[in-house]
């Protein structure tokens, strides 16, 4: 089976999996808490769009950031006729220019610039089906690139496959609320992204685990209590998301 088919099928899984009947609707209410009609949302990472579906339909103006080929051509037919969706071919790490992502053509959730996330990873048994064999040169920019095009986002999500701190690292002013991703095989890369944040601006915490959208924590934590909290999860149990909200801007 040819690498094509092979992308194509794993595209069409990812799609029937992100847009199963009611998945938009939990991740609408779960955004509405943060998200109003008007505010700007940076999607980093945006796979097939689910959220930037749930996004559009609280009334935000989105935009959509995607390195790999396939998936940007699959968000083009969905958000082609969408004014407040805006596509943006690349990758976002510290400095802008090229890079090399790393893929597998049937799980294009997992592609990424990181060798050493890889190597990571790669021992942990969830990903023990996954091949990095394909690789794409791509477009690699900052999220300081993307605020001077097109603004200050309300709510920036960063899910990159273990390039999340790097992807911080080119932001140099705070954001009201960001969301990465954490793999408790790989967690030194949620640490350094709760730690960059601390450069940025007094921020408090909460996560939920895989897709529940519930949050852990009844209340929202300090950095430390939410670095204790990753520090003590064991390297096999599931990833999730931590959400940052801020308190205030550094001096």
């Amino acid at each position: 089976m040819s690498d094509t088919l092979l992308q194509q099928i794993g595209v069409l899984r990812s799609l029937a999996i992100y847009y199963a009947p009611g998945r938009i609707r939990r991740l609408r209410r779960f955004y509405s808490q943060f998200i109003v009609p008007g505010d700007l949302c940076f999607d980093v990472g945006a796979h097939v769009g689910n959220r930037v579906a749930a996004w559009r339909q609280l009334g935000a103006r989105v935009v959509a950031v995607e390195p790999q080929s396939v998936l940007v051509n699959w968000l083009k037919r969905i958000y082609r006729h969408s004014p407040a969706v805006t596509l943006v071919k690349s990758a976002v790490g510290a400095h802008s220019g090229q890079a090399m992502l790393r893929s597998d053509p049937l799980n294009p959730t997992v592609s990424t610039l990181s060798d050493e996330w890889i190597a990571s990873v790669g021992r942990d048994a969830s990903f023990a089906g996954v091949r990095w064999r394909e690789a794409e040169s791509v477009a690699v920019t900052t999220l300081d690139e993307l605020i001077a095009e097109f603004g200050r986002p309300v709510l920036c999500k960063v899910d990159v496959e273990g390039y999340e701190a790097e992807a911080l690292r080119g932001l140099s002013v705070p954001i009201r609320v960001i969301s990465f991703e954490y793999i408790p095989a790989a967690i030194g890369v949620a640490l350094d992204s709760v730690r960059r944040l601390e450069e940025l601006g007094d921020y408090e915490y909460n996560w939920f685990r895989g897709e529940s959208h519930q949050f852990v924590s009844s209340h929202w934590l300090k950095p430390a209590e939410m670095i204790d909290s990753l520090d003590r999860l064991s390297a096999d149990r599931a990833s999730g998301d931590i959400f940052a909200r801020l308190v205030s801007v550094a001096d």
